[in-house]
């Protein structure tokens, strides 16, 4: 049974619809990831799970019970079992970060003041924050005020988190440690992760699972190194090869080589090699996906028919993936 199961979700705001018929399955210990650029109803999916949108059609399992449609609100024990992290932080400024994570307590109305204090210094041991409980928000950096955000979620013992955006506001180096830190809680908790990105490295270097919305619309769904390794959609090509550079060989053929984290071979200097066949690579990415290097190589189709066919036979011999494409293909 799915931890979180959304049906046919649809959502329009001034008669634009920003979801339409948007079906996912999230397991129970799932890191998933939703791609897409600006606009794509990203924000909108993950505001209708937490219960700050109602959706106009469509419903949301938790557990297999269900949390929501368009004619129910999600209640508030099942709300304390998904939390949320925002980009902005949504720190109060004028409460410490003690007095911050302790809040999400106040609201659940748990009165013992010493029982709140116990379980947020925990939670801020939890994210290494400890020695900033008295601190207020206005002294600390955006990953410290990220931090205690978390600390804040956590203080509740929810079984999901909703991340939105939650990395976009930080550096590089402040994101890989946030994004350590809630990999860390996945693993160690069990806390079943959704996480909402239009940054691709974000995704890649965390989750197993990931969709990609376009227009209201999910156009691919799966795990993580199926979908980045074969992109289906352009849409999906854009995103996951957006750092390469367009060329203007519109009237060339090109092979593209798919690595699946199982090959460790210098496959271009043994086609070189073996096959005598001089090589001319357009293009090469790889990523590395649940500790497995993942990618692709884009080749110069050979334009001797006896030398294409020698390189299909030889890469078929040694099972390395491939597929014929246009440079239109590659955008």
């Amino acid at each position: 049974m799915p931890e979180l199961e959304i049906v046919k979700l649809t959502k329009s705001f001034g008669g634009k619809k920003i979801l339409d018929e948007v079906s996912l399955s999230v397991e129970k210990g799932d890191i998933f990831g939703v791609l897409g650029l600006s606009g794509a109803g990203k924000s909108t999916l993950v505001r209708c799970i937490n219960g700050l949108e109602i959706p106009d059609g469509g419903s949301i399992y938790y557990q297999g019970e269900l949390l929501c449609d368009n004619k129910t609100r999600i209640s508030s024990a099942k709300r304390r079992k998904i939390a949320m992290i925002f980009q902005q932080f949504n720190l109060l400024e004028q409460r410490n970060v003690l007095g911050n994570v302790e809040l999400a307590l106040e609201i659940a109305k748990v009165k013992d003041k010493k029982i709140r204090r116990e379980k947020a210094l925990s939670c801020l041991r939890r994210v290494g924050l400890e020695e900033k409980a008295e601190a207020y928000p206005s002294s600390l950096s955006g990953g410290q005020k990220q931090r205690v955000a978390i600390a804040r979620a956590l203080a509740l013992e929810p079984e999901v988190i909703l991340s939105d955006e939650a990395t976009s506001a930080l550096d590089p180096e402040t994101t890989q440690s946030i994004l350590s830190l809630l990999k860390e809680l996945n693993r160690d908790l069990g806390i079943t992760i959704i996480m909402i990105s239009h940054q691709l490295g974000v995704i890649e270097s965390v989750c197993n699972k990931v969709a990609i919305l376009d227009q209201a619309k999910l156009v691919e769904s799966g795990d993580l190194s199926d979908v980045f390794l074969s992109p289906k959609t352009d849409i999906a090509r854009s995103l996951i090869y957006a750092d390469h550079v367009t060329t203007d060989l519109n009237e060339h053929h090109f092979i593209r080589l798919l690595f699946d984290g199982n090959t460790d071979e210098p496959i271009i200097a043994n086609i070189v090699q073996d096959c005598s066949i001089l090589v001319s690579i357009v293009y090469a990415s790889t990523k590395v996906i649940d500790g497995k290097v993942y990618g692709q190589t884009v080749i110069k189709r050979p334009k001797d028919l006896k030398e294409r066919e020698k390189l299909k036979k030889y890469l078929k011999l040694h099972n390395v993936e491939f597929e014929e494409v246009k440079s239109n293909g590659l955008e």
